[in-house]
């Protein structure tokens, strides 16, 4: 007969920790960390009110917004997440949210590119609330409609670039730490040179890995994850 699942195991089969400005790894994006973290405190004028995000996918753009919403919540300033999957009634503008963000810009549908237009002039329009956006090319480059593109350059516009290799592997060995996991000194070096770069597929994969280890009851290691990747496979 089996007994209850032991306590650590029970502890460590839990979701990822949700994207903060602590589990962010800046790399060369520490000014637009920093950028972020302003908006908790706006100023009066639209340029310490807007910021616009863009880098290639993986750098780290929606973690920002993310880990904004989050800050925003814990510091009494209600919140709204937008995104291509969103409709034009969610983008209406609301007193009572304080922070707006708007998610991979670049995918939004024309009729909620006109509802964003619209949101970005009443954010101007009332003091305090702020709004950070975000996609893949600057302003001047996404294929929307104009006048949502000279909104997005309304405030700070700023780039993020991708990890090096020692700020990736400092983002897995974080990644494996906040799961509680112990790895062998070479997984970290294999998953540099063949795993996705972008953060959010590297932290899903050992987060899958983390779930097939804890079945089986074994340590996080190279030929687990070899393992693993091959049943995948099947």
């Amino acid at each position: 007969m089996y007994g209850p699942a032991p306590l650590t195991q029970l502890a460590l089969d839990l979701p990822p920790p949700p994207p903060t400005f602590g589990n962010f790894v800046p790399g060369d994006n520490a000014e637009a960390l920093g950028a972020v973290r302003a908006l908790l405190a706006p100023g009066t004028d639209a340029g310490t009110r807007f910021l616009y995000l863009w880098g290639p996918a993986g750098s780290g753009r929606s973690h920002l917004l993310r880990a904004l919403a989050e800050a925003s919540e814990a510091a009494a300033r209600p919140s709204r997440l937008l995104s291509p999957s969103s409709r034009a009634e969610d983008f209406v503008f609301d007193p009572a949210v304080r922070t707006w963000l708007i998610d991979e810009c670049d995918r939004l549908a024309a009729a909620e590119q006109v509802a964003a237009f619209h949101l970005f002039n009443a954010v101007q329009a009332e003091p305090g609330a702020v709004l950070a956006s975000a996609g893949g090319e600057p302003p001047a480059r996404l294929a929307v409609i104009p006048e949502l593109s000279s909104r997005l350059g309304w405030g700070l516009v700023m780039q993020l670039r991708p990890l090096s290799d020692a700020d990736t592997a400092r983002a897995i060995e974080q990644t494996l730490s906040e799961r509680g996991l112990a790895a062998g000194a070479d997984l970290v070096p294999w998953l540099l040179t063949r795993a996705p770069r972008d953060l959010g597929s590297l932290r899903a994969l050992i987060d899958a890995l983390d779930r097939f280890a804890l079945q089986r009851q074994r340590a996080v290691t190279l030929p687990l994850l070899r393992e693993f990747l091959q049943q995948r496979l099947l």
